[in-house]
């Protein structure tokens, strides 16, 4: 036996018995050079110094991709079910010993609640009204005829004009919301006096912009002399006839 034989290959058994060489004994390699050259970059013995230095676990070109593996801790091993009562899954695996979820396969359908009535059946379905974005119901604050009777004839009337005057000081909002991209929607109606009749406009010639209007609400404007001019809720800014 030469002392070339007695080189470590990679991942060769090494003995831990003394070798005869040359009628005299020698101590048999030792596997800690062979280990180390192995050692990967997030060996659990250098968790420590990573925590204390960073850099220690830092990727280097020169390392190569062979040395690179996963974050300690970022991995487990998996259990190993109904390999013995030792292993803590061995007998029943978690399942129990009997009812309906321990036998195999899938118990229940998707969706199934014990009998009792599942979400899906309990929320409301609203019928060709899709919900999400650009699908939400536009809430308009009011703005009422009997508010425009208090403006000036031949004058150009919006919401924040009526605010600054004093002639209103907020919109009677329905529900929900009447902000819309930042926007406040506003909505023309007619409305009825304290005895529940019609209340008549009777201010001429007005120009009311807004982001919607009742049917009521331009018959009596357009059958004074006023115009009704719609708002863009996006941008603000007047819809043309042809658009």
């Amino acid at each position: 036996m030469t002392a070339s034989s007695l080189a470590v290959r990679p991942g060769a058994f090494i003995s831990r018995q003394p070798v005869l060489l040359a009628g005299r004994m020698a101590a048999a390699p030792s596997r800690t050079g062979a280990s180390s050259l192995s050692m990967k970059i997030f060996d659990w013995q250098r968790r420590d110094a990573f925590a204390q230095d960073p850099s220690v676990g830092a990727w280097k070109e020169e390392d190569g991709l062979g040395s690179l593996t996963y974050a300690p801790g970022s991995r487990q091993r998996r259990d190993r079910k109904g390999r013995g009562i030792a292993a803590g899954q061995g007998h029943q695996c978690g399942f129990g010993m009997r009812g309906q979820k321990s036998r195999s396969g899938r118990p229940t359908r998707p969706g199934f609640e014990g009998g009792q009535m599942p979400l899906y059946r309990r929320m409301p379905k609203l019928v060709g009204r899709p919900m999400g974005p650009g699908h939400v119901r536009a809430n308009y604050g009011l703005l009422k005829v009997d508010v425009l009777n208090k403006c000036a004839p031949n004058s150009e009337v919006t919401y924040e004009t009526c605010l600054e005057q004093g002639l209103m000081t907020k919109l009677r909002i329905k529900k929900g919301t009447t902000v819309f991209r930042g926007r406040q929607l506003v909505k023309v109606i007619g409305c009825n006096d304290a005895e529940r009749d019609t209340v008549q406009l009777s201010v001429k010639g007005l120009t009311v912009k807004a982001h919607a209007f009742t049917a009521s609400a331009v018959e009596q404007i357009q059958a004074n002399g006023g115009r009704c001019v719609l708002l863009n809720p996006v941008t603000g800014e007047e819809i043309k006839a042809d658009e």
